[in-house]
């Protein structure tokens, strides 16, 4: 599984940019209540953005030892992503799941830093639920894995057909759970 490379988040060049976006909205960035804002912007996307930093090799590091090979499953998993159309956010829950194979098991916090490290991107709703369930296949080597998405997209609610609080659900199974998934992925 290869991941796209991408440049060092720039402070800088993100101060500038939104200098030059409230200029473009008609504002002065050096009025004393913006003054601070194009810093205050850079901080909150390099938060935001920071999942492409994320060695997903490493996360998903499997833990010694022998242990039963029954299901893990993690339910509403909350994420909050942000939209690479409109550059709006889009939150909701992940549930994500495996039964052990080859690759063993993880710990637990480790899938959930694996929705985390996807969401903390610029992304569309499909492409993360494809993407985290490729890094489980790819690095668990799971019999089954399962991740479900649900999520109300900001881009719908305050923009086009303006129809706030609509939930999109994407889920994809794999393995043992393709033609059959485990209750959790049903609610």
């Amino acid at each position: 599984m290869s991941e796209s490379p991408i440049s060092p988040f720039d402070r800088s060049a993100t101060e500038a940019a939104v200098r030059a976006l409230l200029r473009g909205l008609g504002q002065d960035p050096e009025a004393p209540e913006l003054r601070e804002t194009p810093a205050r912007v850079a901080d909150f996307w390099g938060e935001r953005l920071a999942g492409y930093g994320v060695d997903l090799a490493a996360e998903l590091r499997p833990l010694p030892g022998a242990l039963a090979p029954v299901p893990v499953i993690l339910e509403r998993i909350p994420f909050v992503s942000t939209c690479e159309h409109h550059l709006a956010p889009f939150e909701g829950h992940a549930t994500i799941g495996y039964l052990p194979g080859e690759g063993g098991t993880v710990g637990l916090s480790k899938l959930v830093r694996v929705v985390q490290a996807y969401a903390w991107r610029l992304q569309v709703q499909e492409r993360m639920a494809q993407q985290i369930a490729d890094a489980l296949a790819t690095y668990l080597r799971p019999a089954a894995w399962g991740v479900q998405l649900v999520a109300v997209h900001t881009c719908m609610g305050h923009r086009g057909v303006k129809t706030p609080g609509v939930p999109v659900r994407t889920s994809l199974f794999g393995g043992e759970w393709e033609a059959n998934p485990p209750a959790a992925f049903k609610n």
